[in-house]
């Protein structure tokens, strides 16, 4: 009987949002809107963060990989929900084609999560050992901090799925407007291994690291609260204001994801992952320029240029 189940369901329908149809035209204008911000804002700032030397420092070349990765972030799931919006047959997706889009989501995801940690790093190094800032965060170690976020966030994914392949045997509607791990779990056959898996994933790549940011915050605070001057406090704190805003945003999102608060109510769970699959994206380049000097001194000497 399972092996006649699992044959037989190739195809996948995801629900999405609400099928009013006035719902649904709010949603795409509201989701395409904030996609092509995404786009906008995330290559303005990688462009802006290239082509200015003097950006080109680990706390940029760190801010850079962040804003390549939301692009993408957002690209694996966005474009098929605004397609399953406006057309009948928009929602289907083949077997392959789930598990790809879930996998990719949850890597990049992943890879998120550690890289903001990554970043507070360098921002600790930076208070704290300022003298030595660039002799620790050389850009050789910087490369291979990137590397090894990458290919772990990579590797963590792949290897379970290699192990033991996906098969779905129960029905075959999502109710989602794409192929969350934590829906599609539901779908699959003998899911308690992929359970204990996704447990595990994350609990290394967001518990673990979010625990590495508080205590590099710590660590900063402590470092900051030692300064004499109240201006060289406000300075250096202000430098991470911005990383610790998008730190929560996306955090808070995740945690309240996975902490099992939304397990049963599937409209919050589409509502919430919208926080990090849209909007958290688009954000970023808004937060990191909008308090950030150098980004905009930068922005307007690229805009004196385009002018002449």
């Amino acid at each position: 009987m399972n092996n006649e189940s699992e044959s037989a369901i190739t195809e996948l329908f995801l629900i999405g949002f609400s099928h009013d149809l006035q719902t649904q035209m709010l949603l795409f204008v509201f989701s395409l809107l904030m996609y092509t911000l995404t786009i906008c804002g995330n290559i303005i700032l990688t462009c802006v963060i290239i082509t200015s030397s003097h950006l080109h420092t680990p706390m940029y070349y760190f801010l850079c990989n962040l804003s390549f990765l939301d692009l993408f972030y957002s690209t694996s799931t966005v474009p098929k929900m605004l397609l399953g919006m406006v057309t009948s047959d928009g929602g289907r997706i083949s077997h392959t084609g789930c598990i790809v889009q879930m996998l990719i989501s949850l890597f990049l995801g992943q890879t998120e999560c550690v890289l903001l940690a990554v970043m507070a790093y360098d921002r600790y190094i930076a208070i704290c050992f300022p003298l030595r800032y660039m002799v620790i965060m050389s850009w050789k170690k910087c490369n291979t901090i990137t590397i090894t976020v990458w290919m772990g966030s990579f590797l963590n994914i792949a290897v379970p799925v290699i192990i033991k392949p996906f098969k779905f045997c129960k029905r075959d509607n999502v109710d989602h407007y794409f192929c969350e791990i934590l829906v599609v779990l539901k779908l699959v056959c003998g899911n308690s291994f992929y359970e204990q898996i996704v447990s595990t994933s994350t609990l290394f790549s967001t518990l673990i690291p979010f625990a590495f940011i508080l205590l590099s915050y710590v660590c900063i605070i402590r470092a900051v609260l030692k300064i004499n001057s109240e201006v060289g406090r406000y300075k250096v704190f202000s430098t991470c204001v911005s990383h610790l805003t998008v730190v929560f945003m996306f955090y808070g999102t995740v945690l309240i994801m996975y902490s099992g608060a939304t397990k049963n109510d599937s409209g919050k769970l589409k509502f919430i992952s919208l926080m990090y699959i849209v909007v958290t994206p688009m954000l970023n380049p808004v937060i990191y320029s909008l308090r950030n000097n150098d980004v905009k001194k930068a922005v307007r000497k690229i805009m004196i240029l385009i002018k002449r």
